[in-house]
């Protein structure tokens, strides 16, 4: 009785991987997309070149020629005003149009956001065009790009908010934490 059962056993297990067997060789999987999908999304930024600067507005000179005048302060808006707003200055703004107007939430020169800055781990240089140059040869991941995304500092794969831009100092934030930054002349 012993050997019937062990030997229905095998004949029940040799019947199972050959049942599994022909059914993987005979059935095509379909193919598996892994990457990664990230919705697209439109930059609400609006960029252009400070021409006319003062505490309650400001224009500016925008890539198609256009001047457009963008509001600082009104009743349900204060801008959160970053780097300064200098005649001549590129800017970046964020903000909802009304009335003709550019009510700003965010504005961040990009002017004063460029040049090179220094922290414990981390010495790099924000050119115009966008590239990151790092002076630390044995960094492990050295920034190599930059770009403003509706309002925030993409800084290669990093995406911060832009808490404090003054003349010497920058301070980002992320969900890992807080960054703070010296200019370097």
């Amino acid at each position: 009785m012993r050997k019937a059962t062990y030997l229905l056993m095998i004949i029940a297990t040799l019947v199972t991987m050959y049942g599994c067997q022909k059914k993987s060789t005979d059935q095509k999987s379909p193919a598996v997309d892994n990457t990664e999908k990230k919705p697209t999304e439109a930059d609400s930024t609006v960029y252009g070149k400070c021409v006319a600067g003062a505490m309650s507005s400001m224009e500016i000179l925008n890539a198609a020629g256009d001047t457009v005048q963008v509001m600082l302060e009104g009743e349900q808006v204060r801008a959160d005003v970053q780097g300064g707003i200098f005649e001549g200055d590129k800017m970046a703004i964020v903000g909802t149009h009304a009335d003709g107007s550019l009510y700003a939430r965010k504005v961040i020169n990009l002017t004063s956001l460029m040049g090179k800055w220094t922290s414990l781990d981390k010495n790099f240089d924000m050119k115009e065009d966008g590239v990151v140059v790092s002076h630390i040869s044995a960094e492990s991941k050295p920034y190599t790009s930059w770009k403003i995304f509706n309002g925030k500092l993409l800084l290669s794969r990093d995406t911060f908010e832009v808490l404090n831009l003054g003349p010497d100092s920058l301070v980002l934030e992320n969900q890992k934490g807080i960054y703070v930054y010296k200019r370097q002349k």
